[in-house]
């Protein structure tokens, strides 16, 4: 297994609200745990929820004493959820705060994924394909058939979400179970990725440098940058050796 994990500010935005974890070593029960959250709520607010959420949930990982790995991940994403909203409630200034959460775990070739919100992961074999599902106000359009797919990259509610982890109540993951093959690239992704970028344009990059991993990731988020760079950019790049 390679790894590489980048995170960055972008054009347009004064601070990064993405966290990313990135350990291809085990943790807890865990042969290795990655994930993206997108913090929302204003500047310290969405700051606050996507690095709490991350590191409470793998601190959960680690002393968890669940058997199966869906349950463990809904366990320590239900409980993290909870400490959310106590912070909330213990500090006004983070009330309405929240996190998209993307998360995988692979063992072998068999990976397993659970997703809240529009952070997304990607598997590239012979071409780039879309395993979580959104869950956004562009999405669900796109799923009743009100606009294309092609639409939904330049919506001016693409930054809607529908579901993520906040002070509003506890949600539960759309969980995925995916069988990888040797040679497989994982990319999970904040939004700030691809609402820059054409699926085609990731796709193409990820092929020309499918043996390179840091120049795959440097060359997607020089790219966001230069088309306008509008959100913070984070991804991770995991190749199935």
């Amino acid at each position: 297994m390679k790894t590489y994990a980048i995170t960055d500010v972008g054009q347009q935005r004064d601070s990064n609200q993405d966290y990313i974890y990135c350990n291809e070593n085990p943790v807890g029960a865990f042969p290795n745990l990655f994930i993206v959250a997108d913090g929302m709520g204003g500047h310290r607010a969405g700051d606050f929820a996507s690095r709490f959420c991350v590191e409470e949930f793998a601190r959960r990982i680690s002393e968890s004493d669940e058997m199966t790995v869906v349950g463990t991940i809904e366990q320590a994403l239900r409980e993290t959820n909870e400490q959310l909203i106590i912070q909330a409630k213990e500090h006004s200034e983070l009330d309405g705060m929240g996190t998209t959460f993307v998360v995988a775990v692979i063992n072998g070739n068999d990976m397993i994924v659970a997703n809240i919100g529009d952070s997304r992961l990607y598997i590239m074999n012979q071409g780039l394909r879309q395993i979580t599902e959104d869950h956004s106000l562009v999405a669900e359009m796109v799923r009743n058939g009100d606009i294309e797919r092609e639409e939904a990259r330049f919506h001016p509610n693409k930054n809607i979400v529908t579901r993520a982890l906040s002070t509003t109540g506890i949600v539960l993951p759309d969980f995925f179970e995916v069988r990888l093959q040797a040679g497989d690239i994982v990319l999970l992704c904040s939004d700030g990725l691809f609402t820059m970028l054409e699926e085609k344009e990731i796709e193409d990059i990820i092929c020309s440098n499918r043996d390179n991993l840091v120049t795959a990731g440097k060359l997607l988020v020089e790219k966001a940058n230069s088309g306008g760079g509008k959100d913070n950019i984070s991804l991770i790049l995991v190749k199935n050796d």
